[in-house]
């Protein structure tokens, strides 16, 4: 036996134990796990049984989120895909209606048809443009008044703020305007997927329901820039609500004792809008970084971050997004020992090219700083290739 090299060897075993590791996930802000304050409020919430109404702290949730969205009334419900098909439910109630939408969006793109499979709308869809809006002209052509026997007749044009596979952005306030006036005259409906519409206020630095004054109802998720497990909101008028009570029963989505739920979606609320604000700060920050380091690798633009997203374009064919994707959250033994740690970054590819990274209130000022000292390393090692 070769005992020459065993304290070496020994050593670097011991090296190896103590070198600290760190996980980052940007996947999303759905990521989040609830926090000492939330997981305290839920054991401590006082409930009953909400689908007879007698969850007091579901109702106060409720109350507490129709003033914060400027409506009457609000309905908490298990997640914001629920909610859009509820407002879809509710708004197109007849046979042979339609529902406009963007083709980015996500009730498009990531709820599975629902408004075609489950509520029997068609979804008449048309191009969103690159900042998340619609072109106006072409909304305007693509509403159906249903005097016409061979067309679907439009009730609700659903709108995206922030939006998603947009990269995050906020839609332009003059924007929202223009659509529910053109709603009002033509007697259709406004819905907004507001999942993360709290992102959009902070970045307008106006307040939620000053954008919500363009729309007749509103989904807002508490699950992503709120922090909580579960659980979204939808909001509109009182009778809206009620039809909306029926639609989620329909659906599946009574929870009876989900007062447990609604308490750490109360102590989210809490900190807003600080949540949002360093979100914010964090996604500037590391994309910042990034547009420093990436040398002809990857393409961004400052005025595109405009919340908590950052999508990377990738400008070489050296490496695919799913490839980088996956080099991220390894370390190399070169890598440990030039950072004398180990970082693990997780993220999404969205296409063969393009990467998103979100910031979430999990998310610190340290590890947005192990974030970047991870890429920095990642894209200098993809240039020597």
């Amino acid at each position: 036996m070769n005992t020459e090299n065993t304290p070496k060897n020994t050593g670097q075993l011991l090296q190896s134990a103590k070198m600290a590791t760190h996980i980052v996930d940007l996947r999303s802000d759905t990521v989040t796990k609830p926090n000492k304050a939330m997981r305290q409020a839920m054991a401590n919430a006082e409930v009953g049984d909400d689908v007879y109404r007698e969850d007091p702290t579901i109702k106060a949730l409720e109350k507490r989120c129709a003033q914060l969205l400027g409506k009457q009334d609000s309905l908490f419900v298990p997640s914001g895909t629920m909610a859009n098909l509820i407002a879809c439910m509710c708004h197109c109630d007849e046979r042979g209606c339609e529902m406009i939408i963007g083709d980015r969006s996500h009730i498009a793109l990531c709820e599975q048809g629902n408004v075609a499979q489950l509520a029997g709308v068609f979804p008449r869809i048309i191009p969103n443009q690159t900042n998340g809006t619609l072109d106006f002209d072409q909304l305007k052509m693509a509403i159906n008044s249903g005097e016409d026997v061979h067309s679907c007749k439009t009730k609700l044009i659903c709108l995206e703020n922030t939006h998603n596979f947009c990269g995050g952005k906020i839609l332009p306030m003059e924007f929202l305007e223009k659509v529910y006036e053109l709603a009002q005259e033509k007697n259709i409906l406004v819905h907004f997927d507001g999942a993360r519409l709290l992102n959009a206020s902070v970045g307008l630095g106006v307040e939620p329901a000053e954008i919500t004054k363009y729309c007749d109802t509103v989904s807002l998720c508490l699950s992503k820039g709120v922090g909580a497990p579960v659980g979204s909101v939808i909001a509109g008028t009182s009778i809206f609500i009620q039809r909306a009570l029926r639609c989620r029963k329909s659906l599946g989505g009574g929870m009876r004792q989900a007062g447990v739920l609604a308490a750490a979606c109360m102590v989210g609320l809490d900190k807003l809008p600080i949540t949002q604000q360093c979100d914010h700060r964090h996604a500037k920050q590391i994309a910042e970084a990034i547009k420093r380091a990436s040398s002809g690798i990857v393409k961004i633009r400052d005025e595109e971050i405009q919340t908590n997203m950052i999508f990377l374009k990738l400008v070489t064919n050296e490496i695919t997004a799913s490839n980088l994707c996956a080099r991220l959250h390894q370390v190399s033994p070169e890598e440990k020992n030039a950072l004398d740690k180990e970082i693990f970054i997780k993220c999404s590819s969205v296409g063969s090219d393009i990467i998103r990274l979100v910031t979430n209130c999990n998310v610190s000022d340290a590890d947005v700083k192990l974030v970047i000292e991870k890429f920095t390393f990642v894209l200098e090692e993809i240039k020597t290739i």
